[in-house]
């Protein structure tokens, strides 16, 4: 797998308070834009309009608008892990067989079946994030640090349900998820839950089985 090359994010935040804040509103705005319409709907007019600033603070706080939207992406993505993990603190450990292990990575890495349009939106991000970091390098660097992520949570909640794994296993998994989930969101109505559950059920023992003490201490 290749590995992934640190690349320089651009611009600096401006050092006074009032400068701060500015930024942050425009990294804000971006980030909504990209919820909202995607890569396209990040504009410098439209973020300086969604952050009801100057449009010449978009190019003021922002060496480029590919330095804006590099940093619109990460605030998606770090909100997306937020939510993964506050979702991963509402679990106990505890060992579970295979289907209540794929339950539990289904609500992680596609969302709980509640209808939360937020979450549904940042999943999709994550998405586009990859498609556009194949265009874009400089939101390779910024695609890899999220994955890697991504990857360790997962592992961490696997082992945590009596399947000790690593990202060398973990990533197989992913794929499969990304797969299925890139496949259907081109379609209208697919239900993503399901199709990646029936996914997950042929493969999570294969790529993430339980442990043979976790097996003995069960057996007992």
């Amino acid at each position: 797998m290749a590995a992934c090359v640190r690349m320089s994010t651009g611009s600096a935040p401006r050092s006074t308070p009032k400068g701060r804040r500015r930024r942050e509103a425009l990294i804000s705005a971006a980030a909504d834009l990209l919820l909202a319409g995607g890569y396209d709907a990040v504009r410098h007019r439209s973020v300086a309009a969604r952050a009801r600033l100057p449009l010449a603070s978009t190019t003021y706080y922002f060496d480029s608008l590919d330095d804006l939207v590099t940093h619109a992406a990460e605030l998606n993505g770090v909100r997306e892990i937020a939510m993964i993990r506050d979702r991963m603190t509402e679990f106990a450990p505890a060992v579970l067989d295979t289907a209540d292990t794929v339950d539990l990575m289904v609500d992680l890495l596609v969302g709980p079946d509640d209808g939360d349009e937020v979450r549904r939106d940042l999943m999709v991000a994550r998405y586009e994030r990859v498609v556009a970091a194949a265009r874009h390098p400089q939101l390779q660097e910024l695609h890899c640090r999220l994955r890697g992520e991504l990857e360790d949570m997962l592992s961490d909640v696997l082992s945590a349900a009596g399947r000790p794994t690593d990202r060398d296993h973990v990533r197989p998994l992913l794929a499969l998820v990304d797969g299925v989930v890139m496949g259907a969101l081109g379609e209208n109505g697919a239900d993503l839950r399901s199709r990646v559950r029936d996914v997950l059920l042929d493969a999570v023992d294969r790529h993430a089985p339980v442990s043979r003490e976790v097996r003995r201490t069960v057996a007992q």
